[in-house]
């Protein structure tokens, strides 16, 4: 499984021409020396806010420099992603095309680690999704997603894995996550 918290910097590895990877890059060169002093971390500075702008022209995507992203993001076709500059976005994420992550009143979204957000699916506002989530494609999530589980539709619904949950105190040392319990006593969906 992915981690949801240590950022897998190999996801973000270019090779050969692929523009979405081409655009994190300059992101990551512009946020390297950005709170550098120097001359040549002024010209390296100018150097990656060219480079920002052809890759955003290349992808279509409106990814500012100063976005809150977290390592190892992969946009596999990011024409269309529009990503607000003060939204956080955790390590090892999956964003697709068409993507919004905006802001509403009250505030911006933040996406926890290993969260894969599908095709054309909208965020807004101040809402967290938690690790290990799935957005459905065109889903718009209004509301907080917990970890693990998955949201689809317009508004979205919150759906949860089939994972039981045993009843017993989570201090008990012998609790423990079943799935051979039944339906009573579980969290599903059938």
């Amino acid at each position: 499984m992915i981690s949801s918290e240590i950022p897998d910097w190999e996801r973000e590895r270019r090779t050969g021409w692929v523009p979405s990877k081409s655009l994190l890059a300059s992101i990551r060169a512009y946020q390297r020396a950005r709170g550098t002093p120097g001359l040549i971390p002024a010209v390296q500075k100018r150097v990656a806010i060219l480079r920002h702008r052809f890759w955003t022209m290349m992808t279509g995507a409106d990814i500012p420099l100063n976005a809150r992203l977290g390592g190892g993001l992969l946009l596999p076709h990011p024409n269309g992603i529009v990503i607000h500059p003060d939204a956080e976005i955790g390590p090892n994420c999956l964003i697709f095309q068409q993507v919004t992550i905006g802001a509403a009143k009250g505030g911006v979204p933040t996406i926890g680690g290993q969260v894969d957000i599908g095709a054309g699916a909208k965020i807004i506002g101040a809402v967290t999704i938690g690790a290990h989530a799935l957005i459905g494609a065109n889903a718009v999530v209004i509301t907080d997603v917990p970890e693990g589980a998955t949201a689809v539709g317009n508004p979205a619904r919150i759906l949860f894995p089939k994972v039981a949950v045993s009843l017993v105190d989570s201090k008990d040392a012998s609790a423990e996550v079943r799935n051979d319990m039944p339906a009573i006593g579980r969290f599903a969906l059938d």
